[in-house]
């Protein structure tokens, strides 16, 4: 018998594959927190606002450049990378790095990661 993949069972999985990787949440386009691997002391129901927003302001400025659609958005910080990625039309994964990640390394997880968020949701 198969077993099923759960998000959180994803997110532990990204967690796990990429040490760099060290916090991820799954949250709707309307900013409530669907899952998440957050550290302790940091609350996930302000994480998903703010992803939420940050979704919204990426929307807009890819709209009002003629760029497509919103994919992805990356933030570098002076310890780390914030990336804010589309996973399916429901909902966004946001996953926190330090700054040794390689970049096109966790951009190429984080993708596949949402590809199978989309599936489940």
């Amino acid at each position: 018998m198969e077993s099923v993949e759960t998000l959180d069972d994803l997110l532990k999985k990204l967690l796990g594959a990429i040490p760099e990787v060290k916090s991820a949440a799954i949250v709707s386009a309307e900013g409530l927190p669907i899952a998440s691997a957050l550290p302790q002391g940091v609350d996930e129901t302000r994480i998903a606002a703010m992803t939420a927003a940050l979704l919204s302001l990426s929307e807009r400025a890819i709209i009002e450049m003629a760029k497509g659609s919103f994919d992805q958005l990356y933030i570098r910080g002076s310890n780390g990378y914030l990336l804010v990625m589309q996973a399916g039309p429901n909902a966004v994964l946001t996953v926190s790095t330090t700054k040794e990640v390689r970049l096109g390394l966790i951009l190429l997880d984080c993708r596949r990661t949402c590809e199978k968020i989309a599936q489940l949701i």
